[in-house]
Parts: structure tokens; sequence; C-alpha cells
């Protein structure tokens, strides 16, 4: 506690990042999701862009790295967030947020099949606990996948999942680094704001904005000024301090904060299998990343 900046940063990325789904779910009750998505990106990209300047930090990344953001950013933020807030029009944010927290056993299984990554018994173990806990999800409501809309939010979330996960193997096989992270970024939500707009107008029959309630408006700039801009700094900054393996605990966090904020302000139905579900894929997925050095006090000079 020592340290306020970081436990201040800590704190940060743990709660805004676990109310994004709920955020999302909010926004999109009003405000078409392409253009929840969009808006949200741009205007982070706005804000990266004054940062930047203000900082005297904007300039010309070159065409090489300008297509390396490109990829990441069309299967980071316009197919895992663009089609996940798509989802969120007929899925809960406490279903999205739980069934979105399989994506490192995605990664796990792609970095496998590269070679990137060993498979051992505790892998297994892991990975046999979150398919568990995705057959709790399921098991009563199985008979929901009949409704074609929630069928295919179902689908469009785990798309999204692949995209996150490809995204995160893409930079692990090129072993991509960047001296200013801060400029990659405004890269990456400039052409994802960009184009998830353009997918607005062109795949939304009614985009009324008469009918954009405040409350969601309000939801879709928090989600770009803290969700997308203020929780990035507070996880780059942890990442100074202390070790990623670290800062990775607080995705478990996250999606318990997700559950329970879902369950609290938008009163969605949370079952005693819904829990065990969680429990099981949260537990799975810890067991999977599961390294020594999480609990160890170390820092990064």
């Amino acid at each position: 506690m020592k340290d306020y900046k970081l436990t201040f940063a800590i704190l940060t990325v743990a709660i805004v990042w676990g109310t994004t789904f709920l955020s999302i779910r909010v926004a999109v009750e009003t405000i078409p999701a392409w253009f929840v998505a969009g808006i949200r990106q741009f205007l982070a990209a706005i804000i990266m862009l004054l940062v930047l300047l203000y900082r005297r930090q904007f300039e010309w990344i070159g065409w090489k790295n300008l297509g390396y953001q490109i990829v990441f950013s069309f299967l980071m933020l316009v197919m895992a967030n663009g089609l996940t807030t798509v989802a969120e029009e007929t899925l809960t944010s406490s279903l999205t947020s739980l069934i979105s927290a399989t994506s490192p056993i995605v990664v796990f299984l792609g970095s496998l099949a590269l070679g990137l990554q060993k498979f051992t018994i505790r892998a297994l173990i892991g990975l046999l606990m979150c398919f568990g806990g995705i057959l709790f999800i399921f098991w009563d409501g199985i008979k929901d996948l009949a409704n074609p809309d929630y069928r295919f939010g179902i689908l469009l979330l785990f798309v999204a999942i692949s995209g996150w996960a490809s995204g995160t193997i893409f930079t692990k096989k090129l072993n991509i680094q960047s001296k200013n992270i801060s400029l990659n970024l405004f890269y990456q939500f400039a052409f994802a704001g960009i184009l998830q707009i353009i997918f607005a107008f062109c795949f939304t029959e009614n985009y009324n904005f008469g009918n954009w309630s405040a409350t969601s408006i309000g939801a879709m700039l928090y989600l770009a000024i803290f969700g997308s801009v203020a929780a990035f700094f507070a996880y780059h900054y942890a990442l100074t301090k202390v070790s990623p393996v670290q800062v990775s605990i607080l995705a478990y966090i996250n999606t318990i904060i997700s559950i329970f904020l879902s369950w609290l302000i938008l009163n969605e139905e949370i079952s005693v299998k819904f829990i065990i579900a969680a429990i099981l894929i949260i537990f799975g997925v810890f067991v999977i990343n599961y390294n020594p050095q999480m609990f160890k006090k170390q820092r990064i000079e």
C-alpha cells in the first residue's frame, strides 16, 4: 500500500475492465452495437492523439509497423471488441463476460498448435475444468439455442474470442515490441473506429439518433474514456512496477466483478449452475496459466 500510484492503477484496471461488459450492455440498449464500438474507439483515438500532441510524441510509424497495427487492430478491436458488442445486443453481460473469460484457452490451444507452448498434465486438467464450466453454462439453456438471435449472439461471441486469441498469438509469434505503445494504440483506435463506424452505417437498418438515451450515451462515453484509455494507461503503469504474470491475475478479478455487477445493477439471473460454471472456468484458466512468479514479491526497475 506504500506505492499508492500502483495500488490506484491496479484498482483502476480491475474495476474499470470489470465494468466493461456491463457498460456495453447498457450502451446497446438504445444505440446500435456497431455505433457503440465505432464511436468508442474513435473517441479513444482522439483522446490518445491529444495526449501524444501534448507530449510531442506524435509521428509517422512507417508502413511496415502500420501494417502490424492494422492487423492487430482488426483482430483485437474490430473482431474481438466489435463482435462482443454486437453479441451483447442479444446476450446478458454476465454470460458474455463468463464466456469471454475462456479466451486464454483458445490462446493456449493456438500457441500449442504453433509450437509456442508445451502441453502438460496441468494444462490438461485446466482444459477439462474449463470445458466442464462451459457444459454447466449450456446444461439447462441448450433449448435457448433454438432462438436464432441467441444462437447468432453465441456464434459472434466465439468468433470474437477467436479474434482476441489470434491477435495475442500474432503478437507473440512475431515478438512485436514497441518503444511507444501509446503511438501504436492511436493508430489501432483510429483504424478500428473508422472501420466500425462504416460498418454501423452499412449494417444498421435503423440508427435514429433521436432514440439514443442519455444513459446509453453515457455508457458509451465511459467505455471510450475509461474502458479504452484510462484502463490502458493504468495497465501499462502497473506493468512498469510488477511482472506481467502478476498483473495477469487481474483477468480473474475482472470476470468476478463483471458477473456481480450484472446481478446487482441489471438484475440478471445468476443460477447455482452459472456460479459453478464461473468457478470451473476461472480456476481452469488459472491452472493453465499458473506461474509461481504470480505470488512472488517482484518489481520491475
